[in-house]
């Protein structure tokens, strides 16, 4: 037989599969994979039900039912003070993920240069590189996350079409400060190039800190992609609801790949997230706080236990450092072991770092309800005594 794609075929099976299969095998409580086990705003979900029954469940328009785009619109005045013609600058997608692909192939031409930031959400650069981008990385590293400037500066050049920045960032929870992302806008504009923004954490964030979106510094407006998840605002991310701002003719080349991926998404949802995004602010507060807490009563069980936490300052994850433990083989050795023994399943760091160099971290998910998150720290301190 001829052989298959030489990029997809190079590469394993998802890091969160594997370790969701082992965690199944061997009745582990699974704080590998990132979702909520809760079923999302009853009100949001009760809004889909409705949708789907009073009006024909067909093709919605390919750029998304209206109401959800006059709400994305209207969610970026009053979060963000963006001024948004949802007409010409919105765009609805099957998740975020979906978005990303979108932004590959609509933007990237063989050759063209991608930067990226490790640790990076690991569909990034099996997509970037069908869309025939060569990559540039660039490493953030445990415990302070700093930017490394200089290293960045570097990784741009002519050939650069766009970089990639994920803020909130998944999975070491670092959230990007107003100098940093000056500094990553005034390199985009230098060499002249987009900004494809995963901001699917948006609206998670802790210890007060504030999400700022990079299309609104300077130079950005034009040249920024801002990719958003209803799955993760409102805990529903099976629903795969995504959506897009951008300036009208950077969205128009995006819309000419979304067309012939998945087109459209289900319109019920869509409504759904509608109403989501148009509901008080004490829901997004809420939302961020009640995550805190469970953020806090991990990091704090991780850390009695002998773990050596890194802050976490939005995301659904905590990263942990185990070789206090006195474990010195890899991060995927230790989440396979403490998955088969001690019965949490965990998703090893270096997974995200497709360059190499981090192999100490494992990543934890508490997004889950309270007796799941009670449940793994008791098994990990009877496992470790």
């Amino acid at each position: 037989m001829k052989p298959t794609n030489d990029v997809f075929s190079g590469f394993g099976t998802t890091v969160f599969e594997v370790m969701s299969r082992l965690a199944i095998e061997h009745k582990a409580v699974n704080l590998g994979q990132g979702f909520p086990d809760d079923n999302g705003p009853e009100d949001v979900r009760a809004k889909a039900a409705e949708a789907l029954e009073d009006r024909p469940n067909q093709y919605p328009p390919m750029m998304g039912v209206p109401e959800l785009r006059q709400a994305l619109a209207a969610h970026g005045k009053r979060f963000y003070g963006l001024d948004i013609d949802w007409q010409t600058e919105t765009m609805v997608t099957s998740g975020a993920t979906e978005a990303l692909a979108a932004c590959f192939l609509g933007l990237v031409s063989p050759g063209d240069e991608v930067v990226m930031i490790e640790p990076l959400y690991d569909c990034y650069v099996p997509m970037a590189m069908r869309a025939g981008a060569t990559l540039r990385l660039v490493q953030v590293k445990p415990p302070h996350w700093k930017l490394p400037r200089e290293e960045l500066a570097a990784a741009f050049s002519d050939k650069t079409k766009l970089i990639l920045l994920n803020d909130p960032m998944n999975p070491s929870g670092k959230v990007f400060d107003r100098d940093e992302l000056s500094f990553i806008a005034e390199l985009c504009v230098k060499h002249d190039c987009y900004a494809v923004c995963d901001e699917a954490y948006e609206h998670i964030l802790y210890d007060d800190r504030e999400h700022l979106p990079l299309i609104t510094f300077p130079g950005m407006r034009e040249r920024a992609i801002k990719i958003g998840s209803a799955g993760k605002t409102f805990s529903l991310t099976g629903w795969k609801v995504g959506y897009l701002t951008a300036a009208e003719d950077v969205l128009k080349a995006i819309a000419k790949a979304h067309q012939f991926l998945t087109f459209t998404t289900p319109p019920n949802l869509q409504r759904a997230a509608a109403f989501g995004l148009n509901k008080d602010d004490s829901y997004f507060d809420e939302l961020a706080g009640g995550l805190q807490e469970r953020r806090d009563f991990i990091s704090n069980g991780l850390d009695d236990i002998g773990f050596k936490t890194v802050d976490c300052h939005g995301t659904y994850f905590i990263n942990a450092d185990f070789r206090p433990l006195g474990f010195n083989g890899t991060d995927e050795e230790f989440c396979r072991q403490i998955t088969v023994e001690a019965g949490v399943a965990a998703v090893p760091v270096s997974a995200f770092y497709p360059s190499g160099a981090v192999n100490n971290l494992a990543r934890f998910c508490f997004s889950k309800q309270w007796p799941v998150l009670e449940e793994a720290i008791d098994k990990l301190k009877t496992y470790f005594g």
